[in-house]
């Protein structure tokens, strides 16, 4: 069962999607919040899989929410998908290096919409590679050289990284460097384990930032 935080300050936005959530077998909506202050409250009394968080709340904003959620040892399971009605922002972009695993823009199909939690629920960004570019363009302008922590990474790690950087899954990261899907995760989960990175979406952000993977024209 996928436990499903809502947090945000429109009573009619989080009864819409509680409605969508809880007609689903295996999602269950554990809490709501209407500020930033709540949905950290929320979080670390119910332990959610997944916390949909609005970026603008009042009391505290859900960038700053996202950054305590994911600095709290006692929520490293949780996931944060940050909510927006606004799409590709600087928002979004601070929101991912806070610890988002990625992010929704409100108006997304419901379909989408379930299958995001679903993804975001087993760990994986949700960040397609179209939206990864266009973050990575907007707001990376000039990637340094591969830093040192990108150098405490074994040739392996370095490529599975990049491949993550990409938008591919585990079985598409399997097949690309000849190897199994489980061999694929270990990379990756070791990569996220040396770079301190709390999901695939801030390896994402590392990746760019530190020259891995630089921005096409």
């Amino acid at each position: 069962m996928i436990r499903v935080l809502l947090a945000d300050d429109q009573p009619l936005i989080r009864g819409g999607f509680r409605a969508l959530l809880e007609a689903e077998d295996d999602i269950e909506v554990v809490a709501e919040a209407a500020t930033g202050t709540q949905a950290v409250t929320e979080a670390r009394r119910h332990l959610p899989d997944i916390a949909l968080v609005d970026i603008q709340m009042p009391e505290m904003d859900g960038i700053e929410a996202t950054r305590q959620i994911a600095a709290d040892p006692s929520l490293t399971g949780t996931h944060v998908v940050i909510l927006t009605n606004y799409g590709l922002d600087e928002y979004v972009f601070h929101a991912l290096k806070a610890g988002a695993a990625g992010f929704l823009v409100k108006d997304v199909l419901p379909s989408d919409f379930l299958h995001a939690v679903r993804v975001a629920a087993r760990g994986d960004a949700l960040l397609a590679p179209s939206i990864t570019r266009k973050l990575i363009d907007r707001y990376v302008t000039t990637p340094p050289p591969a830093s040192t922590g990108a150098n405490h990474l074994t040739t392996r790690e370095q490529e599975a990284v990049t491949l993550v950087a990409r938008g591919l899954s585990n079985d598409e990261i399997a097949t690309h460097m000849v190897i199994s899907p489980l061999t694929a995760k270990t990379h990756v989960n070791r990569a996220m384990t040396k770079l301190h990175a709390r999901d695939r979406a801030q390896l994402v952000v590392f990746a760019y930032e530190t020259g891995l993977v630089v921005p096409r024209g």
